[in-house]
């Protein structure tokens, strides 16, 4: 009685250990293609693809954020060092900056039967299709703008609640 017990439970466990081990040889064979840098590539330079290549990763040793695809990094402007083989994430990219701090730029704003243009000083830099904050220096207020070129802008609206007081006035 006692040996079917333990025949009758041998043949449960032993299937499942044996179902377990080879997922796990099956998790451990699995592998992605990233791309890596194909050399150690300064910060601030511009990405082409010459400087990119394919390598294979373990699927368990991947972070979901790693690239991919070539064209996620064609183009983009490196924030840090980048070392060859190693792999990459969307933050170690940035579109080139075209719109630096304290630069003048020309802001553009459009509404249905309006076209309006002014200029504006950049408060911090960013890429065509980041945005920035621009301050409008007639009236010191500060507006969200899209870069859309090299020192231009598509204003967006106001950065945030203004800093300038309310104006009342009192009847007598």
């Amino acid at each position: 009685m006692i040996r079917n017990i333990l025949f009758a439970l041998a043949l449960a466990v032993v299937p499942s250990a044996l179902l377990l081990a080879a997922g796990e040889a099956f998790a451990a064979d699995a592998s992605v293609r990233i791309v890596v840098p194909a050399r150690d590539i300064m910060r601030g330079e511009v990405i082409g693809d010459s400087d990119l290549t394919y390598a294979q990763v373990a699927a368990t040793a991947l972070p979901s954020t790693t690239v991919t695809r070539f064209e996620a990094l064609t183009g983009m402007q490196t924030r840090r060092l980048l070392r060859a083989g190693e792999s990459l994430r969307p933050d170690d990219v940035r579109h080139p900056v075209v719109v630096t701090k304290g630069q003048t730029v020309t802001m553009n704003f459009s509404a249905p039967g309006v076209d309006l243009t002014a200029m504006g000083r950049a408060m911090s830099e960013g890429g065509v299709g980041d945005t920035v904050t621009v301050q409008n220096p007639a009236s010191f207020r500060m507006v969200n703008a899209v870069v859309t070129g090299p020192g231009a802008v598509r204003a967006t609206g106001p950065a945030g609640p203004s800093n300038s007081p309310a104006i009342t006035t009192a009847r007598k």
